[in-house]
């Protein structure tokens, strides 16, 4: 069984310790696609390193996350198309809008995530969008920017049954992790009526840990946890949600 993890943080300093060993773990579990988002300047090295040690699972994207959005955001963007125009990226992101934290650079949110998906456009990218507490605002601006190009991933999506499908009419697949396995999660009243077609399977490492290590730090070895959720709530085996969610991860990221 073949799995990937579609959206992992495997070069954060929580991993710092002991990063081959946990990759190692989720290798041995299986999951064989490790794909990075990019949060700003300051974790580039280390998401590039990694990616240099284990060229054949590890997959990096470039973007701006939106909490690292400030009054200086132009210059992180500036050098995130640079890197775009250098070499190739399984995507543009993680990008998005989080109202979660602080609604301060609101504004500058938003013309961030209008410029990476601008550059997903120009690079015939896919986007990895982090909406927390802001789906409704970030699912506005891809419809008002959605020319029929544009594709990616609601990332650590957890929303209701019609934003998911919002989200699938938007041409966009539901990265699901963690959150799944959780008692009041709110998957069981959302992945039942959708088709394998339009998921992908995520941990978001190091945070949102399945049960039964919620709480705990999360690493890619765990996404077998999810995959068995998430087949439990569609009623199938868990080969066919291995397989169907690594096809989509593949296609969608080119890899």
């Amino acid at each position: 069984m073949h799995l990937t993890d579609s959206h992992a943080h495997v070069y954060s300093e929580q991993f710092k310790p002991d990063r081959d060993e946990m990759l190692h773990r989720a290798f041995e579990a299986g999951v064989t696609t490790i794909v990075m988002p990019a949060i700003d300047h300051t974790t580039l090295d280390s998401m590039l390193e990694t990616e240099a040690r284990f060229p054949q699972q590890c997959f990096a994207m470039m973007g701006l996350h939106p909490t690292s959005v400030d009054q200086h955001f132009e210059r992180e963007l500036y050098a995130v198309e640079e890197w775009l125009n250098k070499r190739p990226f399984a995507a543009v992101g993680e990008c998005g809008l989080d109202l979660h934290w602080d609604k301060t650079y609101f504004a500058q949110q938003q013309e961030a995530l209008r410029v990476q998906i601008d550059l997903a456009k120009k690079h015939n990218l896919p986007l990895v969008l982090h909406t927390r507490d802001a789906f409704q605002e970030t699912a506005d601006l891809i419809e008002a920017a959605q020319d029929g190009t544009l594709r990616g991933v609601f990332h650590c999506f957890s929303g209701s049954p019609a934003e998911a499908d919002r989200a699938i009419a938007l041409g966009f697949k539901l990265g699901i992790g963690g959150v799944a396995t959780f008692k009041n999660g709110g998957a069981d009243k959302v992945l039942p009526g959708l088709d394998l077609e339009h998921l992908l399977l995520e941990t978001d490492c190091p945070y949102l840990a399945p049960v039964p290590h919620r709480g705990k730090r999360n690493e890619p070895a765990y996404l077998p946890l999810i995959a068995r959720r998430v087949a439990e709530l569609l009623g199938k085996e868990v080969v066919e949600v291995a397989e169907a969610t690594t096809r989509n991860a593949q296609t969608l990221f080119s890899l």
